[in-house]
């Protein structure tokens, strides 16, 4: 489903990320650990394709994606770590911005559709600046899943939620991923890698598969301190 090999990444004469290579198959949830700093959000931008690369390939399905943008916005859903969202437009503005609906329709689909799941009804006309860190990422998913992506890309999506949104954001993440889809996150929180089947440890600018389980104490161990 994924394959991406000897991704290369360069900010000025700073080398972020050296040989990234790794491949994912439907089912997947990876996690990406490592020490702040160390190109975490690099590699996810890569992935997502809101950053060129310098180097390396990347596939999806088998199509090239650095050739081609629509891989990306076909086939990847993408919620970084700050929430991608325009604040001055309501809920349903910000919507209608990814789906091809009319604000009829998507009222609809906010009631008593697909969209129903992320409890956005209500909030339709609220500004997004005026939402909760909660609501704000309901709606960023539910932007992200606008193209029906078969891999979904979240970078820290715990950040300064209360625990109740993180369950649910897990929940999520594990239910997108047994639609025979994929996830990749980045997380520091050992409750939301406890969902993934595979971790890898992003150092010195590649990743190298960790054996599981991994206890907090002995990740900690391998990253070299707290995140």
């Amino acid at each position: 489903m994924v394959v991406a090999e000897h991704i290369k990444k360069n900010f000025g004469v700073k080398r972020v990320l050296s040989d990234v290579t790794f491949s994912l198959k439907e089912g997947d949830i990876l996690g990406i650990v490592g020490a702040n700093g160390c190109g975490k959000s690099t590699l996810l931008g890569i992935l997502a394709g809101t950053l060129p690369a310098d180097g390396g390939s990347l596939s999806y399905d088998g199509k090239n994606a650095f050739s081609s943008r629509k891989v990306f916005s076909d086939g990847v859903g993408f919620i970084p770590q700050e929430n991608p969202l325009m604040m001055e437009l309501s809920v349903l503005d910000n919507l209608r911005l990814w789906y091809d609906a009319s604000a009829k329709e998507l009222m609809e689909s906010m009631e008593q559709g697909p969209l129903k799941q992320w409890k956005l009804y209500e909030y339709a006309k609220v500004r997004a600046s005026r939402l909760s860190g909660g609501t704000k990422k309901r709606l960023s998913i539910a932007c992200a899943l606008s193209s029906s992506p078969k891999v979904l890309i979240l970078d820290e999506p715990g950040a300064a939620l209360d625990l109740s949104m993180k369950e649910e954001i897990k929940s999520v993440m594990k239910e997108f991923a047994k639609d025979h889809k994929a996830v990749i996150l980045t997380s520091h929180e050992m409750s939301e890698l406890s969902i993934c089947n595979r971790l890898m440890l992003l150092k010195d600018g590649s990743l190298k598969e960790l054996s599981l389980p991994l206890d907090e104490a002995q990740l900690l161990s391998l990253i070299g301190g707290k995140e």
